[in-house]
């Protein structure tokens, strides 16, 4: 039996021409695990919220939106909020209590569960999570994997039917969002939850997916298993959907002479069975990518040393006699898992906070004593969240402040060289909160680069991107460095890292750990790595770092006997 069933379903919010969602038709058996992607702006959170009507969005709707065979906004309310479970992408947002088991119990009090039902799912489920030990923890003491746990614990609690989950691991570290993804393995396995994921992380879960449904422009464009998706994007041989192809997947059609639909890898298992058929003796047909990123010996213009800091007096030390140099042309990139400290060294390096013991200077200068107008001209900082940046009604409003600001000559001039270096000059007169977050990201990089800064400090900058937006920021921030801009990066994004960083460093409990190149740093790891190296190593072919590297480097095309 179908649990959704979406027939003929469009949807535009009030003051926008075009549709969000345009005729949009799709079931989903009772069971099923299925991955929705797309480019961002394409209408997935919407269908996904339309599908939970407390979260359903404003504006006008036609079509309809079945739930077991019966109109959804005609079920009892009390009946869908228990058994349509919503995880937001941002764990942040769903938190509303002081104490980890007051957060847990919340939805259960509100419906008016009985005491001894409330002990008894809660000992079940914490046990099952291995959550015990966090109970007397306030959920401001957790990190980012176990807040996105406890939100999905306290919706488990009221045993809902189906998961729906909007980019649930895009603030995750490597290893808390394949626990993440192993725990909704496991829901829909052993449990039989419906889950219904919008993600952009599609690696792991192209892996465990029954059904991918790609959209695009508020359409379904297409649907099918793993591995029939996989096949038509890559044979479409369209720029913008490429980059969705997991990179086994990828390579093993780039590489393989005659490959079939069934034989495609999904996971590094199955490619390193693919890579151990290959004849032994493949040499290389170049010289790897990874080995001419060498670390180069200039000027140090940031350091960092001994460096002790705390939020406050009763919470644990963030940054334990931490020490960094930052050299004059780096692309440096800071690894490390949620609440390792990552981003409270930025705000370090950037004089926002002042460390207890220690200091951090620039060209030899004490940072927090540098007055604002000196520091910010030679630094600038793309947050997490550029939304925080904007305070104006417009774009270009908030470009001309920042030339007004800086006393910036030909104003006019500079301020439309960058709205078509980063390809957002039909922006201009746009919100700043009418625009997706990779619109919102170049928008903000571009205000920060009108006062030419030294330093640039970028913060999770691939977070809810999709695969063409990132590797089109990827290139612009490249094309930054090559100019002789500093470039400091904080990022889960292990991929990205090593495709674009020089220079890596890997934090953990609040200090630099180990520093070296990409290779040096992710090759041999078991979660600090990419996909392509777990795949190659041991095999057939060369280790190699990322898919550019293999494709560079092995041959155009391999027989396998």
């Amino acid at each position: 039996m179908d649990i959704f069933k979406i027939n003929d379903l469009s949807f535009r919010y009030p003051d926008m021409e075009n549709k969000v969602l345009d005729h949009v038709t799709i079931h989903i058996p009772e069971g099923e695990f299925v991955v929705v992607c797309g480019p961002s702006g394409c209408g997935k959170t919407t269908l996904l919220r339309l599908l939970k009507t407390e979260l359903a969005p404003v504006g006008e709707s036609t079509g309809e939106i079945y739930y077991f065979n019966k109109l959804l906004n005609s079920w009892d309310n009390r009946k869908l909020i228990e058994e349509i479970g919503f995880v937001f992408q941002d764990p942040e947002n769903q938190i509303v209590m002081d104490e980890v088991m007051q957060e847990i119990v919340f939805s259960l009090e509100n419906l008016g569960y009985s005491h001894f039902e409330m002990r008894k799912r809660v000992a079940e489920l914490v046990h099952s999570f291995g959550m015990e030990h966090l109970l007397e923890y306030k959920p401001s003491e957790l990190s980012g994997g176990q807040k996105q746990l406890l939100n999905l614990l306290s919706i488990l609690l009221l045993k809902p039917k189906v998961l729906l989950l909007d980019e649930p691991t895009s603030q995750l570290d490597p290893v808390a969002a394949k626990d993440l993804i192993i725990m909704l393995e496991r829901l829909n396995k052993e449990m039989g939850i419906t889950i219904v994921l919008v993600e952009h992380r599609l690696e792991e879960l192209f892996a465990i997916a029954d059904r991918v449904l790609m959209m695009d422009e508020g359409k379904i464009v297409h649907a099918g298993d793993s591995k029939e998706v996989i096949y038509k994007l890559y044979k479409n041989n369209d720029e913008q959907f490429i980059p969705y192809v997991p990179a086994v997947s990828r390579l093993y059609l780039e590489i393989e002479q005659f490959h079939k639909i069934e034989n495609i890898p999904l996971t590094v298992k199955e490619s390193k069975e693919w890579m151990n058929e290959l004849p032994s003796d493949v040499e290389n047909s170049g010289q790897s990518v990874q080995d001419s990123f060498s670390i180069t010996h200039h000027d140090t213009i940031l350091s960092v040393k001994n460096t002790y800091f705390q939020y406050d007096k009763d919470l644990p030390m963030i940054l334990k006699n931490l020490s960094l140099q930052i050299k004059q042309g780096d692309y440096f990139a800071i690894i490390g898992g949620n609440g390792s400290g990552k981003t409270t060294l930025l705000k370090a390096c950037l004089g926002m906070i002042k460390p207890q013991r220690g200091s951090a200077r620039y060209l030899g200068k004490d940072i927090t004593k540098l007055k604002g107008k000196e520091l910010y001209k030679k630094f600038a900082y793309l947050p997490q969240n550029p939304r925080i940046y904007f305070i104006q009604d417009t774009m270009v409003k908030e470009m001309q402040e920042v030339i007004n600001q800086h006393k910036i000559e030909n104003g006019s001039a500079k301020i439309e060289e960058m709205l078509d270096l980063f390809g957002i000059a039909h922006l201009r007169n746009r919100h700043p909160y009418d625009c997706s977050g990779g619109e919102l990201q170049k928008a903000a990089l571009a205000c920060m680069l009108l006062s030419k800064p030294e330093i640039l400090f970028i913060d999770e900058p691939t977070k809810g991107l999709d695969p063409i937006s990132k590797q089109h920021f990827g290139k612009i921030i490249k094309e930054l460095h090559k100019t002789g801009m500093t470039i400091v990066m904080v990022t889960h994004d292990i991929e990205f890292a090593a495709i674009n960083a020089h220079r890596c460093a890997i934090m953990f409990d609040g200090a630099i750990t180990v520093d070296g190149t990409p290779k040096e740093l992710f090759k041999g790891n078991y979660f600090y790595t990419t996909a392509i190296n777990r795949a190659t190593r041991m095999s057939n072919l060369p280790e190699v770092l990322t898919l550019e590297e293999a494709l560079e480097i092995w041959p155009d095309h391999v027989l396998t006997y």
